[in-house]
Protein backbone atom coordinates (compact mmCIF):
# COMPACT_ATOMS: atom_id res chain seq x y z
CA UNK A 1 0.00 0.00 0.00
CA UNK A 2 3.01 2.20 1.05
CA UNK A 3 4.45 1.94 -2.65
CA UNK A 4 1.55 2.20 -4.46
CA UNK A 5 0.96 5.47 -2.48
CA UNK A 6 4.23 6.28 -3.47
CA UNK A 7 4.13 5.62 -7.05
CA UNK A 8 0.73 7.79 -7.20
CA UNK A 9 3.05 10.62 -5.40
CA UNK A 10 5.86 10.41 -7.83
CA UNK A 11 3.54 10.63 -10.74
CA UNK A 12 1.23 13.67 -9.96
CA UNK A 13 5.09 15.28 -8.71
CA UNK A 14 6.45 14.82 -12.07
CA UNK A 15 3.38 16.27 -13.64
CA UNK A 16 3.39 18.99 -11.52
CA UNK A 17 6.64 19.80 -13.10
CA UNK A 18 6.07 19.45 -16.68
CA UNK A 19 3.02 21.92 -15.97
CA UNK A 20 4.78 24.32 -14.72
CA UNK A 21 7.70 23.63 -17.45
CA UNK A 22 4.60 24.18 -20.42
CA UNK A 23 3.31 27.42 -18.22
CA UNK A 24 7.46 28.86 -18.47
CA UNK A 25 7.61 28.30 -21.94
CA UNK A 26 4.47 29.79 -22.87
CA UNK A 27 5.23 33.11 -20.84
CA UNK A 28 8.63 33.03 -22.42
CA UNK A 29 7.23 32.34 -26.23
CA UNK A 30 4.10 35.00 -25.33
CA UNK A 31 7.02 37.66 -24.24
CA UNK A 32 8.94 36.86 -27.71
CA UNK A 33 6.31 37.08 -29.99
CA UNK A 34 5.03 40.33 -28.00
CA UNK A 35 8.23 41.79 -28.21
CA UNK A 36 8.44 40.91 -32.09
CA UNK A 37 5.10 41.40 -33.24
CA UNK A 38 3.49 44.01 -30.85
CA UNK A 39 6.37 46.65 -29.32
CA UNK A 40 5.40 48.50 -26.43
CA UNK A 41 4.97 51.87 -27.04
CA UNK A 42 5.85 53.03 -23.82
CA UNK A 43 7.88 56.16 -24.23
CA UNK A 44 7.01 56.15 -28.03
CA UNK A 45 4.82 59.17 -29.73
CA UNK A 46 2.12 57.55 -32.02
CA UNK A 47 -0.14 59.85 -33.89
CA UNK A 48 -3.30 58.85 -35.92
CA UNK A 49 -3.12 59.75 -39.86
CA UNK A 50 -5.56 62.93 -40.66
CA UNK A 51 -7.17 64.68 -43.84
CA UNK A 52 -7.37 68.05 -44.40
CA UNK A 53 -5.60 71.39 -45.41
CA UNK A 54 -1.99 71.04 -46.43
CA UNK A 55 -0.08 75.05 -46.21
CA UNK A 56 3.45 75.51 -47.17
CA UNK A 57 4.12 78.80 -45.41
CA UNK A 58 6.71 81.10 -45.15
CA UNK A 59 7.48 82.96 -41.28
CA UNK A 60 8.86 86.14 -41.48
CA UNK A 61 8.68 88.42 -37.79
CA UNK A 62 7.54 91.98 -38.62
CA UNK A 63 5.59 94.77 -36.66
CA UNK A 64 2.40 96.99 -37.34
CA UNK A 65 2.82 100.57 -38.96
CA UNK A 66 0.39 102.43 -40.67
CA UNK A 67 0.07 104.44 -43.99
CA UNK A 68 -0.71 107.42 -42.46
CA UNK A 69 1.95 108.05 -39.52
CA UNK A 70 2.98 111.49 -39.22
CA UNK A 71 5.15 113.38 -36.73
CA UNK A 72 4.23 117.32 -37.03
CA UNK A 73 6.71 120.50 -36.78
CA UNK A 74 7.02 123.70 -37.39
CA UNK A 75 8.86 125.06 -40.31
CA UNK A 76 9.99 128.59 -38.21
CA UNK A 77 10.88 128.37 -34.67
CA UNK A 78 8.53 130.64 -32.40
CA UNK A 79 6.77 130.11 -28.76
CA UNK A 80 3.84 128.30 -29.02
CA UNK A 81 0.61 130.50 -28.36
CA UNK A 82 -2.21 127.80 -28.43
CA UNK A 83 -2.99 124.02 -28.23
CA UNK A 84 -6.15 122.80 -29.70
CA UNK A 85 -6.18 119.28 -28.97
CA UNK A 86 -5.09 116.80 -26.77
CA UNK A 87 -4.02 113.48 -26.95
CA UNK A 88 -6.17 110.92 -27.97
CA UNK A 89 -8.36 112.94 -29.60
CA UNK A 90 -10.09 112.42 -33.21
CA UNK A 91 -9.76 115.45 -35.82
CA UNK A 92 -10.46 115.81 -39.25
CA UNK A 93 -7.88 116.83 -42.00
CA UNK A 94 -7.02 120.40 -41.84
CA UNK A 95 -7.93 120.51 -38.10
CA UNK A 96 -5.75 123.74 -36.71
CA UNK A 97 -3.59 121.21 -33.97
CA UNK A 98 -1.54 124.26 -32.81
CA UNK A 99 -0.54 127.62 -33.22
CA UNK A 100 2.92 129.82 -32.54
CA UNK A 101 2.81 133.64 -31.51
CA UNK A 102 1.89 135.64 -35.24
CA UNK A 103 2.24 139.01 -33.62
CA UNK A 104 5.29 139.53 -35.66
CA UNK A 105 4.69 137.21 -38.49
CA UNK A 106 1.27 138.82 -38.81
CA UNK A 107 3.12 142.44 -38.56
CA UNK A 108 5.40 141.24 -41.37
CA UNK A 109 2.44 140.16 -43.67
CA UNK A 110 0.96 143.61 -43.26
CA UNK A 111 4.41 145.06 -44.01
CA UNK A 112 4.92 142.99 -46.98
CA UNK A 113 1.21 143.58 -48.23
CA UNK A 114 1.81 146.97 -48.26
CA UNK A 115 4.78 146.86 -50.23
CA UNK A 116 2.79 145.34 -52.40
CA UNK A 117 -0.13 148.13 -52.72
CA UNK A 118 2.72 150.49 -53.15
CA UNK A 119 4.97 149.21 -56.18
CA UNK A 120 1.42 147.84 -57.89
CA UNK A 121 0.89 151.19 -58.06
CA UNK A 122 4.25 152.38 -58.88
CA UNK A 123 4.11 150.21 -61.80
CA UNK A 124 0.68 151.42 -62.69
CA UNK A 125 1.35 154.74 -62.73
CA UNK A 126 4.79 154.04 -64.98
CA UNK A 127 2.82 152.16 -67.47
CA UNK A 128 0.47 155.31 -68.28
CA UNK A 129 3.53 157.48 -68.77
CA UNK A 130 5.05 155.19 -71.31
CA UNK A 131 1.75 154.27 -72.63
CA UNK A 132 1.40 154.81 -76.52
CA UNK A 133 5.23 154.11 -77.15
CA UNK A 134 5.41 150.60 -77.64
CA UNK A 135 6.87 150.92 -80.66
CA UNK A 136 9.25 153.73 -80.38
CA UNK A 137 9.81 153.27 -76.76
CA UNK A 138 13.57 154.77 -75.44
CA UNK A 139 15.93 153.36 -73.50
CA UNK A 140 15.07 155.60 -71.09
CA UNK A 141 11.19 154.69 -70.31
CA UNK A 142 12.39 150.85 -70.78
CA UNK A 143 14.68 151.46 -67.62
CA UNK A 144 11.83 152.85 -66.17
CA UNK A 145 9.19 150.54 -66.79
CA UNK A 146 11.67 147.39 -66.15
CA UNK A 147 12.22 149.03 -62.64
CA UNK A 148 8.77 149.50 -61.69
CA UNK A 149 8.15 145.91 -63.02
CA UNK A 150 10.84 144.52 -60.86
CA UNK A 151 10.00 146.22 -58.09
CA UNK A 152 6.01 145.16 -57.76
CA UNK A 153 7.30 141.37 -58.44
CA UNK A 154 10.04 141.41 -55.38
CA UNK A 155 7.27 143.08 -53.79
CA UNK A 156 4.65 140.10 -54.78
CA UNK A 157 7.31 137.45 -53.70
CA UNK A 158 8.03 138.98 -50.44
CA UNK A 159 3.99 139.14 -50.03
CA UNK A 160 3.84 135.61 -50.49
CA UNK A 161 6.87 134.36 -48.48
CA UNK A 162 5.37 136.73 -45.56
CA UNK A 163 1.80 134.81 -46.13
CA UNK A 164 3.14 131.27 -46.01
CA UNK A 165 5.14 131.72 -43.11
CA UNK A 166 2.27 133.39 -40.86
CA UNK A 167 0.30 130.25 -42.46
CA UNK A 168 3.14 127.86 -41.28
CA UNK A 169 2.81 129.15 -37.90
CA UNK A 170 -0.51 126.48 -37.81
CA UNK A 171 -0.02 122.92 -37.81
CA UNK A 172 -3.16 121.86 -39.13
CA UNK A 173 -3.82 117.54 -39.32
CA UNK A 174 -3.25 116.17 -43.11
CA UNK A 175 -5.31 113.50 -42.45
CA UNK A 176 -7.95 111.99 -40.82
CA UNK A 177 -6.73 110.18 -37.46
CA UNK A 178 -6.04 110.38 -33.57
CA UNK A 179 -3.72 112.31 -31.55
CA UNK A 180 -0.63 110.15 -30.30
CA UNK A 181 1.16 112.38 -28.76
CA UNK A 182 1.88 116.16 -28.10
CA UNK A 183 5.54 117.00 -27.15
CA UNK A 184 4.20 120.53 -25.25
CA UNK A 185 0.79 120.10 -24.50
CA UNK A 186 0.77 123.84 -23.01
CA UNK A 187 1.68 127.61 -24.67
CA UNK A 188 4.56 129.57 -23.93
CA UNK A 189 7.20 127.29 -25.02
CA UNK A 190 9.73 128.12 -27.19
CA UNK A 191 10.08 125.03 -30.09
CA UNK A 192 12.93 124.46 -32.48
CA UNK A 193 12.80 123.44 -36.11
CA UNK A 194 14.25 119.94 -35.40
CA UNK A 195 11.61 119.31 -32.71
CA UNK A 196 8.30 117.71 -33.27
CA UNK A 197 5.57 119.01 -31.30
CA UNK A 198 2.70 116.76 -32.51
CA UNK A 199 2.38 112.93 -33.70
CA UNK A 200 -0.77 111.31 -35.53
CA UNK A 201 -1.90 108.07 -36.58
CA UNK A 202 -4.79 106.81 -38.68
CA UNK A 203 -6.11 103.85 -37.35
CA UNK A 204 -7.88 102.82 -40.67
CA UNK A 205 -4.45 102.67 -42.58
CA UNK A 206 -2.98 99.88 -40.14
CA UNK A 207 -0.70 97.40 -42.26
CA UNK A 208 1.96 94.59 -40.96
CA UNK A 209 5.39 95.40 -42.32
CA UNK A 210 8.01 92.44 -43.08
CA UNK A 211 11.75 92.19 -43.83
CA UNK A 212 12.00 89.46 -46.74
CA UNK A 213 15.74 87.93 -47.32
CA UNK A 214 16.38 88.17 -51.34
CA UNK A 215 16.19 84.01 -50.96
CA UNK A 216 12.98 84.61 -49.89
CA UNK A 217 11.28 87.58 -51.91
CA UNK A 218 11.59 85.18 -55.29
CA UNK A 219 8.78 83.48 -53.91
CA UNK A 220 6.50 85.98 -52.79
CA UNK A 221 3.58 87.80 -54.90
CA UNK A 222 1.71 90.65 -54.83
CA UNK A 223 -2.13 89.69 -53.63
CA UNK A 224 -0.74 86.33 -51.88
CA UNK A 225 -2.73 85.64 -49.14
CA UNK A 226 -0.86 85.82 -45.45
CA UNK A 227 -1.93 85.34 -41.89
CA UNK A 228 -0.74 87.21 -39.10
CA UNK A 229 -0.49 86.48 -35.40
CA UNK A 230 0.64 89.19 -33.36
CA UNK A 231 2.40 88.42 -29.53
CA UNK A 232 0.34 90.25 -27.66
CA UNK A 233 -2.85 88.27 -29.30
CA UNK A 234 -1.00 84.98 -29.79
CA UNK A 235 -4.54 82.88 -29.88
CA UNK A 236 -6.01 85.37 -32.44
CA UNK A 237 -5.19 85.06 -36.33
CA UNK A 238 -5.82 88.03 -38.32
CA UNK A 239 -5.67 87.49 -42.46
CA UNK A 240 -3.93 89.65 -44.89
CA UNK A 241 -2.62 89.93 -48.44
CA UNK A 242 0.57 91.62 -49.56
CA UNK A 243 0.49 95.15 -51.05
CA UNK A 244 3.88 96.04 -51.91
CA UNK A 245 6.62 94.35 -52.64
CA UNK A 246 10.33 96.35 -51.96
CA UNK A 247 12.52 96.68 -55.40
CA UNK A 248 15.25 97.92 -53.80
CA UNK A 249 17.36 96.27 -50.62
CA UNK A 250 16.40 98.51 -47.05
CA UNK A 251 19.08 100.27 -46.02
CA UNK A 252 20.32 99.46 -42.40
CA UNK A 253 20.09 95.93 -42.67
CA UNK A 254 21.88 93.09 -42.27
CA UNK A 255 21.90 91.63 -45.71
CA UNK A 256 19.96 91.95 -48.44
CA UNK A 257 16.63 92.59 -47.19
CA UNK A 258 13.46 93.88 -49.01
CA UNK A 259 10.22 95.84 -47.49
CA UNK A 260 7.32 93.81 -47.58
CA UNK A 261 3.98 95.50 -46.60
CA UNK A 262 1.03 93.49 -45.90
CA UNK A 263 -2.61 94.98 -46.09
CA UNK A 264 -5.36 93.36 -43.34
CA UNK A 265 -8.25 92.08 -44.96
CA UNK A 266 -9.77 90.71 -42.27
CA UNK A 267 -11.62 93.04 -39.36
CA UNK A 268 -8.87 94.54 -36.99
CA UNK A 269 -9.89 96.04 -33.79
CA UNK A 270 -8.14 99.04 -34.14
CA UNK A 271 -9.22 99.85 -30.40
CA UNK A 272 -6.49 96.92 -29.57
CA UNK A 273 -3.81 96.74 -32.27
CA UNK A 274 -0.76 99.49 -31.90
CA UNK A 275 1.77 101.10 -33.34
CA UNK A 276 5.00 98.80 -32.86
CA UNK A 277 3.17 95.73 -31.62
CA UNK A 278 5.64 92.45 -33.14
CA UNK A 279 4.09 89.60 -33.90
CA UNK A 280 4.94 86.82 -37.08
CA UNK A 281 3.63 86.78 -40.74
CA UNK A 282 2.46 82.89 -42.45
CA UNK A 283 2.83 83.65 -46.10
CA UNK A 284 1.09 80.81 -47.83
CA UNK A 285 2.87 79.66 -50.87
CA UNK A 286 1.29 76.83 -51.66
CA UNK A 287 -1.81 74.69 -50.32
CA UNK A 288 -4.05 71.58 -51.13
CA UNK A 289 -6.86 70.25 -49.48
CA UNK A 290 -8.59 66.90 -48.88
CA UNK A 291 -5.63 64.91 -48.24
CA UNK A 292 -3.49 62.63 -45.95
CA UNK A 293 -0.96 64.34 -43.09
CA UNK A 294 1.24 63.78 -40.51
CA UNK A 295 3.47 66.00 -38.47
CA UNK A 296 6.99 65.90 -39.46
CA UNK A 297 8.29 64.08 -36.88
CA UNK A 298 7.05 60.92 -38.00
CA UNK A 299 8.55 60.74 -41.68
CA UNK A 300 11.81 59.43 -41.49
CA UNK A 301 14.52 58.87 -44.29
CA UNK A 302 16.70 55.66 -45.10
CA UNK A 303 18.40 55.06 -48.70
CA UNK A 304 15.06 53.43 -50.31
CA UNK A 305 13.43 56.88 -49.58
CA UNK A 306 11.05 58.59 -47.06
CA UNK A 307 8.31 56.32 -44.51
CA UNK A 308 6.83 56.13 -41.80
CA UNK A 309 6.34 53.35 -39.07
CA UNK A 310 3.14 51.65 -39.12
CA UNK A 311 1.24 49.39 -36.00
CA UNK A 312 4.51 47.44 -35.45
CA UNK A 313 7.97 47.87 -35.32
CA UNK A 314 10.21 47.80 -38.76
CA UNK A 315 6.88 47.86 -40.14
CA UNK A 316 8.12 50.57 -42.81
CA UNK A 317 5.68 51.97 -45.11
CA UNK A 318 7.13 54.06 -48.01
CA UNK A 319 5.43 56.79 -48.54
CA UNK A 320 5.31 59.91 -51.08
CA UNK A 321 5.52 63.74 -50.07
CA UNK A 322 3.48 66.16 -51.18
CA UNK A 323 3.40 69.40 -49.65
CA UNK A 324 5.17 70.49 -46.66
CA UNK A 325 3.83 72.28 -44.07
CA UNK A 326 5.05 73.97 -40.30
CA UNK A 327 3.37 71.48 -38.64
CA UNK A 328 2.06 69.13 -41.30
CA UNK A 329 3.29 66.98 -44.52
CA UNK A 330 0.93 65.65 -47.10
CA UNK A 331 1.25 62.21 -47.31
CA UNK A 332 0.16 59.66 -50.41
CA UNK A 333 1.11 55.69 -50.29
CA UNK A 334 -0.24 52.70 -49.01
CA UNK A 335 -2.01 54.20 -45.48
CA UNK A 336 -5.83 55.42 -45.13
CA UNK A 337 -7.08 58.34 -42.96
CA UNK A 338 -6.85 56.61 -38.95
CA UNK A 339 -3.56 54.80 -39.07
CA UNK A 340 -1.47 54.82 -36.54
CA UNK A 341 1.93 55.75 -37.12
CA UNK A 342 4.72 55.87 -34.41
CA UNK A 343 7.58 57.99 -33.91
Amino acid sequence: MKQKFSKITQFLFRQKKLTLLIIVILVIAGYFIRRTYFPSTSGIESTKVEKGVVREELILSGEIKAEEHANLSFLTPGSLDYVGVTEGQEVKKGHVLAKLDTAILYQTYLSAEADLRRYGASRDKTYDDVQGHAKDETFAQKETRTIAETNRDKAYRAYVAAQENLANASLRAPFDGVITSITHPYTGVNTSLTESQIEIVNPETLYFEVSADQTEVTDLKMGQKVNVVLDSFASEELQGEIAYIGYTPKIGEVGTAYRVKVKMVSQTDTEKIRIGMSGDSKFVLSETGDVLYVPPKFIKTDVKGKYVKKHRKNNKIYVEVGVEGEDRVEIKGDIKEGDLVYD
